[in-house]
């Protein structure tokens, strides 16, 4: 059951992510029209453009930890011995599941500490550029611990 809620969240955020690229494109696109065709840049394509960045990226991240798409040091851990191995695959998630709490936790912080100031050009919370960040690490929690449980019963985590 975990596993399918997991999966769910992970094609969740690739659908996210795919809304955001063409959000971000409509409004790069926007820009430069603005720019060379109407002489009359928009101020709020780029600020959308760089907020659209941030959660493309981490809905990326956090699909990328599920599906072990993350960069590796898996050549050594090929010739380590089996007992090894599963150790140390037992220590990289439970590293990754420490970073992504630390993220959630400290862009929390950062979230409240701002979320007062508005982004002058969009009218929004200075804060919701932490969101992503939040929602991303709370999900490397999540994938961190199926891959966990996964390594526990001697199985592996199937990506999308």
């Amino acid at each position: 059951m975990f596993t399918k809620i997991c999966s769910a969240l992970s094609r969740l955020c690739m659908w996210l992510g795919i809304a955001g690229l063409m959000l971000l494109i409509a409004a790069v696109s926007w820009q430069v029209f603005g720019r060379y065709v109407l002489n009359n840049t928009p101020t709020w394509a780029e600020s959308l453009s760089l907020l659209l960045v941030l959660y493309v990226t981490m809905f990326g991240v956090a699909v990328g930890v599920r599906d072990s798409g993350h960069i590796g040091l898996e050549s050594l851990l090929v010739l380590a011995p089996d007992w090894l191995r599963t150790k140390m695959e037992f220590l990289i998630h439970a590293l990754i599941l420490v970073f992504g709490a630390a993220m959630a936790y400290g862009c929390a912080s950062l979230a409240e500490s701002v979320w007062d100031y508005r982004l002058p050009t969009l009218g929004v919370s200075e804060g919701w550029k932490y969101v992503p960040a939040i929602i991303a690490g709370s999900l490397i929690v999540l994938f961190s611990i199926e891959h966990l449980i996964a390594l526990a019963q001697g199985r592996e985590v199937q990506p999308n």
